[in-house]
């Protein structure tokens, strides 16, 4: 009698399944944590006191996947610490997004298709694994600091009225966990769309022609603005100082600065304002944009930051220039038979879309305070806020208040960004149309 097989349903493939999912979610969380544990080293967390630096660690990777992080305490009935930052860390969310993708990818090579089950139960087991760690980071991401309100003579009266305050900081569950959930479906969604080595299930091949030509080409004007801040940022580091510094922000925040320079090479714009001193180096036009009398809201686009730098005027043609080029790649990726028209709308949706994730991954909230019998107690530095959550100054220092925001304007960037990927996606098709050789299949498979 012939004797049953196991196949991959049975329990050997289950336990592989499972074990697959494990190794793409330690890859995302180990390199993610790397990342930011140098970060916030680089930005000064070293010096974090009680053992604050695991924390604070757990915290920047709440926010790397879209959660935000809360600062609340007191002393007795005099003194109150009022705090919310929102602010994703983009460098750590794009490397463990890029880590996961390819761990996930290698677990699918040799394979141009996937049945719709077998790829439904990786991302599912892949999910539930995934909230595990959601709910890990989020309780680890609490402690508490104690503050010091001032030195001598106020110390001493703060110690006998007890209103030197113990602050505390905490991951949010609802934002960390549901928002971190969204985060990864959307790591999935980006990974389908924009790789050739994905498998799709039969059913949508005949749908890859028409995204993954325009959302790679996309992908690669991302890349290619974070190697221009990154060359930007080492010469900076070299040249100026700060060297630390601002090596720390580029290891959490480099795509936050250079992908909104992309959107303003557009003609997009943001507002927001900045009250304190925001303790990390930054552009300097940035920075002095968004600090307004009586922090009001500024206006950030291209004419504001040229008003204290003629120089950012070059975001515009830089951004024509990768757009353009963008559009010319993702039309030699495309068959000869695709329309001029349709290589146009195709690009122009993607770029559409690039812009809108661009202006909710930038949107920034900081608000932070701590007041004694209802009085502040003056302006503090969003360095001191970042060193309690993101690894800045001592947060001993924290006893001010400041707030930072910054918020797209998205009913005028989406539409933008749609009009340069129409105009580009077209002169780029005529372009790729011009260099075709005869008889050349432009068909990739996968493309």
């Amino acid at each position: 009698m012939q004797q049953p097989t196991t196949g991959a349903a049975g329990p050997p493939g289950v336990v592989r399944g499972w074990l697959d999912a494990l190794a793409v979610v330690l890859a995302g969380l180990v390199a993610m944590a790397a990342v930011a544990a140098l970060g916030l080293w680089l930005a000064g967390a070293d010096d974090l006191p009680a053992g604050g630096f695991p924390p604070v660690l757990a915290a920047t990777l709440a926010l790397a996947v879209g959660g935000s992080v809360q600062l609340d305490g007191a002393a007795g009935g005099f003194a109150a610490v009022g705090a919310g930052v929102s602010v994703m860390p983009l460098t750590v969310s794009v490397v463990g997004a890029v880590v996961m993708a390819e761990v996930f990818l290698r677990q699918l090579r040799f394979r141009a298709v996937a049945g719709g089950g077998e790829l439904l139960g990786r991302i599912a087991r892949t999910v539930v694994l995934w909230l595990l760690g959601l709910v890990v980071i989020t309780v680890t991401a609490q402690h508490t600091f104690t503050v010091e309100i001032g030195g001598g003579l106020a110390q001493i009266i703060g110690g006998a009225l007890g209103i030197t305050p113990d602050v505390g900081f905490h991951a949010d569950g609802a934002s960390t966990i549901g928002i971190g959930l969204a985060w990864l479906l959307l790591v999935f969604a980006a990974l389908f769309a924009v790789s050739r080595r994905a498998p799709l299930p039969r059913g949508l091949l005949r749908y890859q022609l028409a995204v993954r030509p325009a959302a790679f080409a996309l992908w690669l004007v991302l890349l290619a603005y974070l190697a221009i801040g990154a060359v930007a940022g080492i010469v900076t580091a070299a040249v100026h100082g700060n060297a630390r510094q601002t090596l720390g922000v580029m290891l959490l925040a480099l795509p936050d600065l250079v992908w909104l320079a992309f959107g303003l090479g557009l003609g997009a714009a943001w507002q927001g304002h900045l009250v304190g001193a925001l303790g990390l180096p930054v552009p300097k036009p940035l920075s002095a944009v968004l600090r307004t009398p009586d922090g009001k809201q500024a206006t950030i686009d291209l004419g504001t930051l040229a008003q204290h730098d003629g120089r950012s005027w070059w975001l515009l043609p830089l951004a024509a220039v990768l757009l353009l080029a963008a559009a010319f790649l993702a039309a030699r990726r495309s068959p000869h038979t695709v329309r001029l028209w349709q290589h146009a709308v195709r690009f122009a949706v993607a770029t559409a879309v690039t812009v809108l994730l661009i202006g909710l991954w930038t949107r920034m909230d900081a608000d932070y305070g701590l007041s004694v019998l209802g009085v502040g107690l003056g302006q503090g530095g969003l360095g001191d806020l970042l060193g309690a959550v993101l690894g800045g100054d001592n947060p001993a220092a924290a006893v001010g208040g400041g707030s930072l925001t910054l918020r797209p304007q998205l009913w005028t960037a989406v539409p933008l960004a749609a009009g340069w990927g129409l105009v580009t996606g077209l002169l780029g098709a005529l372009a790729a149309d011009r260099v075709r050789r005869p008889g050349e299949v432009t068909a990739e498979p996968g493309a």
